[in-house]
């Protein structure tokens, strides 16, 4: 298969080298920013202010975005999730949640995942490859694409895969997204979510910009985080926790921890003040998921009076915390139900 230069991968010093070497000037690549990221054009025939001739040059040796949509489907709620073709016959998945006038974008950054979250279907499978900041960009596009009326106002790195275990792509994508050049999201309007990667995350923290993190935390022991997130094993709680204080202390901002509640694993009484004590001294806030049920394993999601009962002990320990809406569970498009899977 051709393995086209691709803009969704490119920041404009990238492009406009690029196209100053096919002889062109180096506005030619503004030109092409302005219609890809800009006005959703993901055809080089369509950039009506590029001559013929240099339309006809880019078609031959670039492409917009190295993705092909696969298939769609749309939940009750209006949630969507899409299906994407990989150049080498991978299929990956993606999800757009929009509300009345703003919308927020699910982005994979692997194919799989290496990690087996024992809650979450994206390792199912193992991992099969990470993905290229092309790639990733590339599910933007094409959803902003499909979806011309809807601003796409946040971005959350939060579907298959561990984002800062392709540490490289994934810092490219984000900068890719971020730059005004490009689609021009604010970093505080994007989020990176990872299992908890100590190096990484320190190493986030000297990139400068000012993405949100999300820690997946799900248990407040080690035993218990451990038989949840493997993870666990070779990154235990004390050293996730200190990175996260240092992470707060040169950033000066928040992290968020994610726990999904898992009826009679970590829903109880105990759970909770565990939780309350161990985040007690963080400058954070707890993200709360209801579990979303996976055919193929037994476990299951905690009942009205369970999750009650875990929200009264953090609000006597002074935890802030929200609960994530449940969108796209009819679809298998919410948290932890995205899987790998392949082109037939």
């Amino acid at each position: 298969m051709d393995k086209k230069i691709v803009v969704a991968g490119m920041l404009l010093p990238e492009l406009s080298e690029v196209i100053t070497k096919m002889g062109e000037p180096g506005f030619r690549a503004k030109q092409i920013m302005e219609w890809v990221f800009k006005k959703n054009t993901l055809s080089f025939e369509r950039m009506s202010n590029l001559s013929a001739a240099l339309r006809q040059s880019l078609d031959a040796s670039m492409q917009v975005v190295s993705l092909r949509e696969s298939r769609s489907v749309v939940s009750a709620d209006k949630t969507v999730k899409y299906l994407f073709q990989t150049r080498d016959n991978n299929v990956i998945e993606s999800v757009f949640l929009p509300e009345s006038k703003r919308a927020t974008l699910c982005l994979s950054t692997q194919v799989g995942c290496a990690f087996g979250c024992t809650f979450c279907a994206s390792g199912a499978n193992g991992l099969a490859r990470d993905l290229s900041a092309d790639e990733i960009v590339s599910q933007v596009l094409l959803i902003k694409n499909a979806n011309p009326d809807t601003p796409l106002t946040n971005i959350v790195i939060m579907g298959m895969g561990e984002p800062l275990a392709n540490y490289e792509q994934t810092l490219k994508a984000v900068r890719i997204m971020n730059s005004p050049d490009c689609i021009g999201i604010a970093a505080r309007k994007i989020t990176i979510s990872t299992c908890g990667l100590p190096k990484e995350i320190m190493r986030l923290v000297k990139e400068g910009i000012q993405v949100e993190l999300s820690v997946s935390l799900h248990a407040a022991d080690d035993e218990l985080r451990t038989s949840l997130m493997p993870v666990n094993k070779k990154y235990p709680l004390f050293e996730l926790m200190n990175t996260a204080k240092e992470y707060i202390r040169q950033t000066n901002r928040i992290i968020t921890f994610e726990y999904v509640l898992i009826k009679g694993v970590n829903d109880r009484k105990e759970d909770a003040q565990r939780l309350a004590a161990l985040l007690s001294r963080i400058k954070c806030k707890v993200n709360f998921i209801t579990l979303n049920e996976l055919e193929d394993r037994k476990m299951f999601t905690s009942s009205p009076k369970e999750i009650e009962e875990f929200k009264q002990i953090l609000d006597k320990r002074g935890i802030h915390y929200t609960f994530r809406r449940k969108r796209g569970r009819d679809i298998q498009a919410a948290c932890g139900q995205l899987r790998m899977a392949h082109s037939s």
